[in-house]
C-alpha cells in the first residue's frame, strides 16, 4: 500500500445539504446533524413526500459569472463549485504545460433533470408556452458537469462521465484511477454529482413506494438500518476529489489523505429497481474488491455504507458484507452518512469516498443517526448516534444503484 505506483486522494471538495465545504460537512456529519428538510423549491401539496435533503445557502453567483450561471444546470454548479475546493486544497497548479495530463471524470445519475423538467412544463404550459432557451440542451447532458469543469479549470486531458445509477460517483474514482495507471494522465479530477428534486421525480419515486413519508419529522426521515425505517431522503449535492499518482504527489510536494487501492464493479441482473435479495453479487463486488486492493479481511477497519434506509437495500446490504468478510464483519465498524444528507444520487458513492479518505485521516468514523429500532436482519456495528474515535488505517465504501449496479472501493493510509 502507497508505493510509487499507487494512486492518491490529494483534494476533496464538497457541497453537500450538511455544508458548503469539506471540513463543514465533515464536521455536520461527525456531529451527527441532519440536513433534512421541508421542500423548498416547488409547491409539494398533493405528495406524500413533502421532505428532502437540499443544499441551503448556495450561491452559483459565487462561483461563476453571470452568463454561466444562466448556462449551467444546477449540477454543473455544484461541481464546479466542489472542483474549486478540491484543486485548492490540492495546491494543484494548471498551466499550458500540464493541462493535457490532466483529466476529468464526473459522473451523474439523473443529470439535468431540473431542467428538461422546466423546459418540458414551459412548452406545454396554456395559454402562453415558452421555448426552451439555447442552452437548454447541452446544459442537461449527463457529460457537462466533466467538461463544465474542464473549460473551468483549463485542462484538456481526458474528460469522461457515465451513468452508474447510485454507484456512479463512486465509480469515478476507480474510473480516474485507472486512467492514472494507464499512463492516460498524471491526474484526474473526479467524482459524482446530482440535483432533481423536482415535482415529476418526488411524483416517480412516491409512485414507486420509494422514498420516506416521515414528513412531521424530517430529521428523523433518513433511518438507515432501523426496524421502523419507511424509505429513503431525496438529497442533492456534489463530491469532487482530486486524484493522482502517489510519485506525481510526492514530486510536486502534496500531502495526500488516502490511497485509492482498488475495486470493484459488478452486476444483480435481477430487477431494474430491486436488489437480488440474497445479495450474491453485492458480496462478490466486495470479495473482488477486497482482493484487488490487496488487503485481507482483518485490515478492514471501517465500512461506508450504501445504507440508504430501504427495506430492501440495508438487508441486502448487511447480508452481503457478512457472506464477504465472514466473522470479520463483527468487529468492522459500519455507518451510513445517508442518515444525516439523504441520498445524494450521483454524488452519494463519491460522498462515502471522502468519508472514507476523512476517517483515514481523523482516526473517526461518523454515526448512523436515527437507529433507534434496530431491525434483527442488520445485525452489525452501525455506530448508532455518536461518531467513534477508531484508528481507521483500511477503509471500505459500498454504492449500490438502480438496474443492480454494485461498486465497491477501498481505501488505506499512506503509511
Amino acid at each position: 500500500m502507497g508505493d510509487g505506483r499507487a494512486v492518491v486522494i490529494s483534494g476533496i471538495g464538497a457541497i453537500t445539504p450538511v455544508g458548503i465545504g469539506r471540513e463543514t460537512t465533515w464536521r455536520n456529519l461527525l456531529a451527527g446533524r441532519s440536513g433534512v428538510g421541508p421542500v423548498t423549491t416547488f409547491d409539494t401539496d398533493g405528495l406524500p413526500t413533502r421532505i428532502a435533503a437540499e443544499v441551503k445557502g448556495f450561491n452559483p453567483s459565487a462561483y461563476l459569472e453571470a452568463k454561466r450561471v444562466r448556462r449551467t444546470a444546477r449540477f454543473s454548479q455544484f461541481a464546479i463549485a466542489a472542483a474549486r475546493e478540491a484543486v485548492a486544497d490540492s495546491k494543484l497548479e494548471i498551466d499550458t504545460g500540464n493541462a493535457t495530463r490532466i483529466g476529468v471524470v464526473v459522473n451523474a445519475a439523473v443529470a439535468g433533470f431540473d431542467m428538461v423538467e422546466k423546459a418540458t412544463r414551459g412548452l406545454v404550459s396554456v395559454p402562453d408556452p415558452v421555448t426552451p432557451n439555447s442552452y437548454f440542451v447541452p446544459s442537461s447532458l449527463t457529460n457537462m458537469p466533466a467538461c463544465e469543469i474542464a473549460i473551468d479549470l483549463g485542462v484538456h486531458g481526458p474528460v469522461n462521465a457515465s451513468a452508474l445509477a447510485c454507484a456512479s460517483g463512486l465509480y469515478a474514482l476507480l474510473d480516474a484511477r485507472r486512467m492514472i495507471l494507464a499512463g492516460e494522465a498524471d491526474v484526474v479530477v473526479c467524482g459524482g454529482t446530482d440535483a432533481a428534486i423536482t415535482p415529476t421525480m418526488f411524483a416517480g419515486l412516491a409512485a414507486m413506494g420509494a422514498l420516506s413519508e416521515r414528513n412531521d419529522d424530517p430529521t428523523g426521515a433518513s433511518r438507515p438500518f432501523s426496524a421502523d425505517r419507511d424509505g429513503f431522503v431525496f438529497g442533492e449535492g456534489a463530491v469532487i476529489m482530486v486524484v493522482e499518482s502517489a510519485e506525481h504527489a510526492v514530486q510536486r510536494g502534496a500531502v495526500p489523505y488516502a490511497t485509492v487501492e482498488g475495486g470493484a464493479l459488478t452486476c444483480d441482473a435481477f430487477h431494474i429497481s430491486a436488489p437480488d435479495p440474497q445479495g450474491r453479487y453485492a458480496t462478490e463486488a466486495i470479495s473482488q474488491a477486497v482482493g484487488r486492493a490487496g488487503v485481507s479481511l482483518s485490515d478492514i477497519d471501517y465500512i461506508c455504507a450504501h445504507g440508504t434506509s430501504t427495506a430492501a437495500n440495508d438487508r441486502t446490504e448487511t447480508r452481503a458484507i457478512r457472506a464477504a468478510l465472514g466473522g470479520a464483519a463483527d468487529r468492522i465498524p459500519v455507518s451510513s452518512p445517508k442518515s444525516m444528507v439523504g441520498h445524494l444520487i450521483g454524488a452519494a458513492g463519491a460522498l462515502g469516498a471522502m468519508v472514507c479518505a476523512l476517517a483515514i485521516r481523523d482516526c473517526i468514523v461518523p454515526p448512523t443517526i436515527n437507529l433507534n429500532a434496530p431491525d434483527p436482519e442488520c445485525d452489525l456495528d452501525y455506530v448508532p448516534d455518536a461518531a467513534r474515535p477508531v484508528p481507521v488505517r483500511v477503509a471500505m465504501a459500498n454504492a449500490f444503484g438502480f438496474g443492480g449496479q454494485n461498486c465497491v472501493a477501498i481505501f488505506s493510509s499512506l503509511g
